[in-house]
């Protein structure tokens, strides 16, 4: 189509059923608009992103509070727009992608707020993406469904939990739509069709336009954020300020902009959100020539209560506080088993993490499964009592420094033989699922998404790269992490059927793993070589 900017527009994906409702002309035209204020700007962000880390990675530049938004932080008088009408009480939320059982699913689970994930729970092939926003429109409309195999139907009930949409970051692209050719931000796709479609409706049904904002590294990107949202409130008539977002603080760069980031999306921001494994990802990546100091043990043993990891969650609630913005904590990713000894160690352990999210004054937390809900909407119900939120809790009894944050080796722990095929284990069968294209995968008990693959890939690097050495005293090699790699996948193989691309996903973690370099994400390769389908 051409698009009135004078720019040609190209959807190179393969049709499917309804998806000209979702990539009308109308629409693509708007994202078109969107990536030509945008692009370049992101293009430049991303590039600052990548020297910046190889200059932390190699020690030429130190990770600090920015002297120069100093004053941001200092001024106490200003705050965030906060809660929008469905966001006031956020005590559970649930997280899954956007196929079409787990949207009804989602919003019958008794969660106050659906994280509706196109990002790490979605695995971005062109049909999951498209097919996602369709899903969406309809349940927005009060107009889906799902029947199980054994022919039982399930609509949405009365009360659904209110949807905030979670677009991909701003790293990845969408080759499936061109303008003149190229490629267009995946962001501004996800964001795009979702915001085009579904914001007048959202607002007429009570609610609107809600998102979460993923990989943020600093407050310059979260202001291109901002942009996005005035330009497209202005696009489509709709008040500035509409929008709300919650943004992820799961990046070693953005704990130390947290203030700066809710200043720069004051007019729509609503919270931040606490995600464990990127942000220990995050770490790896930054630090990763910074020797034994910043080498992590096993990943089971880096929990949310060792001292560094303390020190952001809880900077985390006493930042949103201050500023009148909703503090959400991470995911509970068990799955119910059929096992109840399986079932009561589990519940236990969730419970425990709950109750210390609720006692350091957290608003509300994720879970992964409908199963986990009442857990954790009885620790909060505990904790709020009558109130929607703890946003009263300012927590001034915390001061977290820089060294705090850095404070890596405080996590203590061991690197283990078991620990290392754990990370192979779950990230081959991780990142096979998602070549098969499924973003949300359970495996072993639990319910993975592509943080798990990214933090299980980075951990074998940093190890390998440290020479780290396993409880045996053992040095971990990379020919030995190959040996277990293929012994993994063998193990792996013999208890699979069904279709599966193993022997891609072995390459992948290959690739991403034990190479001489850390590439930063295992999806923008794989998502370019496996996932797109321009036939």
């Amino acid at each position: 189509m051409a698009s009135k900017l004078n720019y040609r527009v190209d959807v190179a994906g393969p049709a499917g059923p309804r998806f000209d409702e979702i990539l009308t002309p109308a629409a693509l035209d708007f994202i078109a608009r969107l990536d030509n204020a945008f692009a370049g700007r992101r293009r430049e962000l991303l590039d600052a992103r990548r020297l910046r880390r190889e200059k932390l990675a190699s020690g030429e530049e130190n990770l600090e509070f920015r002297r120069e938004t100093r004053s941001v932080r200092e001024d106490s008088t200003w705050r965030v727009a906060g809660a929008a009408p469905g966001l006031e009480d956020r005590r559970v939320e649930i997280t899954g992608p956007t196929d079409r059982k787990m949207t009804v699913n989602a919003l019958n689970s008794g969660a106050k707020v659906w994280l509706a994930d196109f990002e790490d729970a979605t695995s971005p092939t062109w049909h999951n993406v498209i097919d996602g926003q369709l899903n969406l429109f309809d349940a927005i409309r009060r107009d889906i469904d799902f029947t199980t195999e054994s022919g039982k139907r399930y609509t949405i009930g009365e009360e659904p939990a209110t949807i905030v949409a979670r677009p991909r970051g701003w790293h990845l692209v969408e080759k499936h739509i061109r303008i003149d050719g190229r490629p267009v931000s995946a962001s501004l796709v996800d964001f795009g069709l979702y915001f085009f479609h579904n914001a007048r409706q959202l607002l007429a049904r009570g609610s609107g336009p809600y998102f979460y904002l993923p990989k943020l590294e600093n407050h310059l990107e979260a202001r291109l954020w901002n942009d996005v949202f005035r330009l497209a409130q202005h696009e489509l008539g709709i008040p500035q300020g509409t929008i709300r977002a919650t943004v992820l603080i799961e990046t070693i760069t953005a704990a130390f902009e947290m203030d700066e980031i809710l200043y720069e999306l004051r007019e729509h921001a609503a919270g931040l959100n606490a995600g464990r494994w990127d942000y220990i990802f995050s770490v790896i990546k930054n630090f990763s020539e910074h020797g034994a100091d910043f080498v992590l043990p096993d990943r089971a043993q880096v929990t949310m209560t060792v001292p560094f990891m303390r020190a952001y969650t809880e900077l985390l609630v006493r930042t949103c506080h201050s500023r009148g913005a909703h503090a959400i904590g991470g995911m509970a990713a068990f799955i119910p088993s059929k096992d109840p000894e399986v079932n009561k160690v589990a519940l236990e352990k969730v419970q425990q993490d709950k109750e210390r999210e609720a006692g350091d004054g957290f608003d509300g937390s994720w879970v992964a499964h409908p199963g986990l809900v009442p857990v954790c909407e009885k620790v909060f119900d505990a904790v709020l009592g009558g109130w929607p939120n703890q946003l009263g809790k300012l927590r001034e009894d915390v001061v977290v420094t820089a060294d705090d944050l850095l404070d890596v080796a405080s996590a203590g722990g061991e690197v283990t033989e078991k620990g290392v095929r754990a990370n192979i284990n779950v990230g081959v069968r991780y990142i096979d699922a998602w070549l098969c294209g499924t973003g949300a995968a359970a495996i072993h008990n639990l319910m993975e998404d592509a943080a798990t693959a990214e933090i299980a890939r980075c951990q074998v690097w940093q190890w390998i790269r440290n020479g780290t050495k396993l409880e045996d005293g053992t040095a971990l090699t990379r020919e030995l992490a190959t040996t277990f790699l293929d012994e993994e996948l063998a193990g792996v193989k013999a208890e699979t059927a069904g279709e599966h691309r193993l022997d891609d996903a072995r390459a992948v973690f290959a690739e991403t793993a034990l190479g001489e370099k850390l590439p930063s994400f295992f999806t923008t390769s794989a998502y370019a070589r496996y996932l797109t389908d321009l036939g």
